[in-house]
C-alpha cells in the first residue's frame, strides 16, 4: 500500500501564514501539518508516499527532505495549481492510482494515530473515512445507509439544513483498492475532467460512481475518534487545543476558552450553567420566524430595552438595567463602588476580581460542607466592616443558599449598618423555595442599597443571547449605569427575546419543576459511586468532593480526553486542607446519565 497526499493549494483563508509557504507547512504546537502527517504515514510500513505539489512546491520539497522520513518519497508536479481545484492534482498522480492500493489524504488535516488504524484494520477494500455531521464543520457532506452504503454527496451549495441529522461529514482520508482505481475511479477521472473540466474537486466522480449498482466504496464511521480540517486561523487556534502534546495543557487549553464548546467535536459541557429545560422548542421557533428580520435589522436602544426588562420581571423601568450578559453590568457597577468590599468564598470571582486584595474583605465559611447562614454573614461582617457587601444566592460554586426571608434579614441589616448590598440570584429561581427573587417592586424602593443581579443567560437557558438585568431601587445608579454601558448593549435577537419571553412564563416555571426532580434523582446517583460525596445543592449544579485517591485535575482531565466531558476542576477555587473538589451542572437526563456512565467506569480503574 501506498500514501498519497494533495499538497498543492494556496490556503488563501490562512491569509499571512501562508504568505510564503504552503498550507500543510502551518504549524500546529510546533509542529507542521506535513511533518506529522509524514510521521504517521511513515509507521505503516508502506511502499511510497506520492506528493501533489505546486503553491510554493520547492519550499515544501527542500523542508521534507530535513525530517528523515524513511519512506520512499515521490512528488508529482501541479504547475497550474492557481487555476484548477483538487481534481487535476489527482488526476496528475493517477498512474500511481493504478499501482496499488492507496490511502488519500488532503494536507490540511490534523489527526490522532487512531484515525488512520481503524480504516486499515477494516478488512473492506475501499472505504471513504467518515465522522457523523457537526456545525463545525466544512465541505461535502454524504448520506449513508444501515450497511454503509453511500447514498449521495452532497456538495456545499446543495447542503439542506434541515437534513443536518442524516449528513456525515468525508473527513477526506479514503482507502482505495487498486481494483477500484482502475475499474471506476481513473475512468470516471477521466471522463469527468473531459467533460467537466480541471477545477472541480475530485469528491464529485465519487458522487458519480456511487450511482452504479456496484460502486464498491462504503463508508467507514469514526467513533470519537480525533480529527481536524485546518482552513483558517480559528480552525488552527481549536486544533492547537485539541491535539496540545501534554494531556493537561490540552485540558487547561480547553477550559480556558470560557464556552465554545460547540466547536470541539462530540464534547459534552458540565462545566457551564444554563437551564436545560428551557427555552421550549416553540420558543425557538417563534426567533427562527424571525430571523431575517432580527439579523438584518438594528435592536432598539437602551430605554426600550429597560421598557421590557421592566415588564418580564414586575418593575419599573426606571429601577431596572439591562445588560450584555450579567458580566457587563458587574464590570459597569463594581467599577463605580468604592471602599472595603465583602465576599464570601469560595465563590463567583467576577465580583472580587474588580478589587485588589487591600479592598477585599473575604469571609471564608468553616463548615466542613462549606454552608452558612445569614447569621454567619452578620456575625463576620460586624467584627469586619466594609462599604459593601457582595453575596451570590445560591452560591457558585457550593450551591449554599439563603432561604428569602433570611434574605430579607440581611437586606434589613445591611441597610441599618449603611452598607451597600449586592445580591447575584442568577441560581436563585432553581431553588426549592419558590417565588425566592428579591426583584420586586416594593422591596427595590424599601432599600435603595440594594442591587439585584440576575443572568438570564443562565436562569433561562440562552447563554448566546447574552442577556442579564440589574435591578436597584437606587434610581440614580441605574440611570449612571445606563449612561456607561453602549446604547446598543443588546443585540435584536436578545431584544426579541425579552419582547416575547412573558407569553412562555408557563414553560418557564414547568422547567424549574422539571430541574428539581432531575436535580434531586443525579445527585442520589452521585452519591452511589464510591469516592464522591455530594454537597448539598439548591443551583441547577453540584459541588461533587473527591474522596479516594483520585485528585480533581486527574479525574478532569480523564473525563474529557477519555470520555469527551467537561466539568469544572475547583483545585485553583476551593483551597482546605488538601480536599478535593469539581462543579458538575446539571443537565437533562440522558446526559447526565452519560456522565455516570463515565464516572464508574473510571471508578472501575486504578484510581479507586
Amino acid at each position: 500500500m501506498q500514501g498519497l497526499i494533495l499538497a498543492a493549494g494556496m490556503g488563501k483563508r490562512l491569509k499571512e501564514l501562508t504568505q510564503n509557504n504552503t498550507k500543510c507547512m502551518v504549524k500546529v504546537n510546533g509542529v507542521t501539518l506535513i511533518e506529522r502527517m509524514l510521521r504517521q504515514l511513515d509507521d505503516l510500513d508502506l511502499s511510497r508516499i506520492v506528493i501533489v505539489i505546486g503553491y510554493e512546491g520547492e519550499k515544501l520539497k527542500e523542508y521534507i527532505q530535513t525530517l528523515q522520513i524513511h519512506t520512499k518519497i515521490c512528488y508529482v508536479d501541479n504547475p497550474i495549481y492557481d487555476k484548477t481545484n483538487n481534481i487535476y492534482s489527482l488526476a496528475l498522480a493517477k498512474e500511481y492510482l493504478l499501482k496499488e492500493d492507496t490511502l488519500l489524504l488532503e494536507s490540511d488535516l490534523i489527526f490522532e494515530d487512531r484515525v488512520l488504524e481503524v480504516l486499515l484494520e477494516d478488512p473492506r477494500e475501499t472505504l471513504a473515512l467518515v465522522d457523523q455531521y457537526e456545525n463545525w464543520m466544512d465541505g461535502t457532506v454524504i448520506r449513508i445507509d444501515e450497511r454503509d452504503q453511500i447514498l449521495d454527496f452532497i456538495p456545499g451549495k446543495k447542503f439542506v439544513f434541515e437534513d443536518i441529522p442524516a449528513y456525515y461529514k468525508t473527513v477526506n482520508i479514503y482507502k482505495f483498492s487498486r481494483h477500484f482505481s482502475e475499474s471506476h475511479y481513473v475512468p470516471f477521472l477521466d471522463a469527468y475532467s473531459k467533460a467537466l473540466g480541471n477545477n472541480e474537486y475530485y469528491e464529485q466522480v465519487l458522487r458519480v460512481i456511487t450511482m452504479l449498482d456496484d460502486p464498491e466504496i462504503k463508508a467507514k464511521r469514526l467513533d470519537g475518534q480525533l480529527w481536524y480540517e485546518i482552513d483558517d486561523i480559528q480552525d488552527l487556534d481549536i486544533a492547537s487545543s485539541m491535539f496540545a502534546p501534554d494531556e493537561e495543557e490540552r485540558v487547561e487549553r480547553i477550559q480556558q476558552r470560557y464556552g465554545g464548546y460547540w466547536r470541539y467535536p462530540k464534547v459534552l459541557d458540565f462545566c457551564y450553567l444554563v437551564n436545560p429545560y428551557f427555552p421550549p422548542q416553540r420558543l425557538m421557533d417563534e426567533i427562527k420566524a424571525n430571523f431575517e428580520t432580527l439579523l438584518t435589522q438594528y435592536p432598539s436602544g437602551m430605554q426600550v430595552n429597560t421598557l421590557l426588562a421592566g415588564k418580564n420581571f414586575n418593575v419599573h423601568q426606571e429601577n431596572i438595567v439591562v445588560g450584555n450578559g450579567a458580566a457587563e453590568l458587574i464590570k459597569s457597577l463594581m467599577s463605580c463602588l468604592k471602599g472595603k468590599t465583602g465576599v464570601i468564598r469560595p465563590t463567583f470571582e467576577e465580583y472580587p476580581n474588580r478589587y485588589s486584595k487591600e479592598e477585599l474583605v473575604v469571609y471564608t465559611p468553616q463548615q466542613e460542607d462549606f454552608s452558612y447562614s445569614a447569621s454567619d454573614v452578620i456575625h463576620f461582617f460586624e467584627e469586619h466592616a466594609v462599604e459593601q457587601l457582595v453575596l451570590i444566592n445560591p452560591d457558585n460554586p457550593t450551591g449554599n443558599y439563603i432561604p428569602k426571608a433570611e434574605m430579607l434579614r440581611l437586606i434589613a441589616w445591611t441597610k441599618q449598618k449603611g452598607m451597600r448590598f449586592i445580591v447575584d440570584e442568577s441560581f436563585v429561581d432553581f431553588a426549592e423555595e419558590k417565588n425566592a427573587t428579591l426583584i420586586e417592586q416594593a422591596v427595590l424602593e424599601a432599600n435603595p442599597h440594594l442591587y439585584v443581579v440576575k443572568s438570564i443567560s443562565k436562569s433561562y437557558g440562552v447563554p448566546g443571547l447574552r442577556l442579564g438585568i440589574l435591578a436597584s431601587g437606587d434610581a440614580e445608579m441605574t440611570a449612571w449605569l445606563k449612561r456607561d454601558v453602549a446604547i446598543w448593549n443588546i443585540n435584536s435577537f436578545a431584544e426579541f427575546y425579552m419582547q416575547i419571553a412573558e407569553k412562555y412564563q408557563k414553560d418557564y416555571e414547568m422547567s424549574l419543576e422539571k430541574l428539581r426532580e432531575v436535580r434531586k434523582h443525579f445527585c442520589e446517583m452521585l452519591e452511589e459511586i464510591p469516592g464522591i460525596t455530594i454537597r448539598p445543592s439548591q443551583a441547577n449544579y453540584v459541588m461533587a468532593e473527591l474522596t479516594g485517591k483520585m485528585t480533581s485535575k486527574e479525574l478532569t482531565r480523564k473525563l474529557l480526553l477519555e470520555h469527551q466531558i467537561l466539568v469544572k476542576d475547583l483545585s485553583g477555587k476551593v483551597k482546605r486542607e488538601g480536599r478535593q473538589f469539581v462543579r458538575i451542572a446539571v443537565k437533562n437526563e440522558e446526559e447526565n446519565q452519560k456522565l455516570i456512565q463515565a464516572l464508574q467506569t473510571i471508578w472501575g480503574g486504578a484510581f479507586c
